[in-house]
């Protein structure tokens, strides 16, 4: 018994008629009728009777028949969602995001790929950089902020994406911000200040950590506080000087000032991290590269 013998008594019980039937199932009449023979034979009594013109099921014919429909129903549904993901009218998509790209980039990039495929169902995740680094097997694909670092799984693939700068952010009546040098803030006067730092496995403290150690100068840190926007609330709060993406800053209200560090501002590149790189679903690939042409 095979998956085409049951689709085509499927169609027989359908149509109860064997010249219809081959002509619904694009089959020659000899096919079709023999295809019957070999199933009846499997199980051996019959499945129908010849009737007229056409046929008429007998009992274990009329039991087969509710199951070989539901197996003709579920092929053509399946053949009707290959069709809609070569098409890219159906589909999920689940995307991971580190919490600058997550709150800064992800949402325009939803927003822009859900009006051009409505029906893609779109499911994020969000943490730090170790986070959505450890959940890489959970996800299509990933927006990242720190280094990915070497122990990826298998068949990932890392594309360079976007730059982005680290910058120092106080508020305005401090006095390293009125006695700073245009928009700069250079490294070494930070050595005596509270520091408010993101919480551990964030990209953001990576990065400044390893800057102040190269520079040689100390961190006081007065607070590890987790998410950018807890960042902003502490410094808000006179706890510190804070670090933060620059693009986290873009719709403040000017109650912070925002500094580059020097002598070189702290840049970084954003990846997108891809698993099952060798075999992407089409939906991923068209996200990817919505992405690339957004960050370019």
């Amino acid at each position: 018994m095979t998956p085409d013998q049951l689709i085509t008594f499927a169609a027989v019980a359908e149509h109860l008629n064997i010249s219809r039937a081959a002509v619904a199932l694009h089959l020659s009449q000899p096919a079709v009728s023999g295809q019957l023979r070999q199933l009846q034979d499997e199980f051996g009594e019959p499945l129908y009777q010849r009737e007229g013109r056409g046929v008429r099921l007998t009992p274990a014919g009329e039991q087969l028949a509710s199951y070989a429909a539901r197996l003709r129903d579920t092929w053509r549904q399946a053949h009707a969602y290959r069709d809609a993901l070569r098409g890219l009218e159906q589909g999920t998509l689940r995307i991971g995001a580190t919490t600058t790209p997550a709150s800064y980039l992800l949402p325009y990039l939803i927003a822009d790929f859900h009006r051009r495929y409505p029906e893609v169902a779109l499911h994020t995740a969000d943490g730090n950089t170790t986070d959505i680094v450890g959940a890489l097997g959970s996800v299509d694909i990933a927006l990242i902020e720190g280094p990915v670092g070497a122990d990826l799984p298998p068949d990932t693939a890392v594309h360079a994406w976007r730059e982005d700068e680290i910058v120092a952010i106080m508020p305005r009546a401090h006095p390293l911000a009125g006695s700073a040098r245009g928009a700069s803030v250079a490294l070494a006067a930070l050595g005596a200040e509270p520091l408010i730092v993101r919480e551990a496995g964030s990209g953001v403290r990576q990065i400044v950590e390893r800057a102040f150690a190269r520079a040689g100068v100390p961190m006081r840190v007065a607070l590890e506080i987790a998410g950018v926007e807890g960042v902003k609330e502490a410094v808000r709060a006179g706890m510190g000087i804070g670090f933060v993406s620059a693009m986290s800053m873009r719709h403040e209200d000017g109650a912070l000032r925002v500094f580059s560090l020097s002598p070189e501002p702290l840049t970084r590149r954003l990846s997108i991290v891809v698993p099952h790189a060798s075999a992407p679903s089409r939906v991923v690939q068209q996200f990817l590269a919505l992405c690339l042409a957004d960050g370019a």
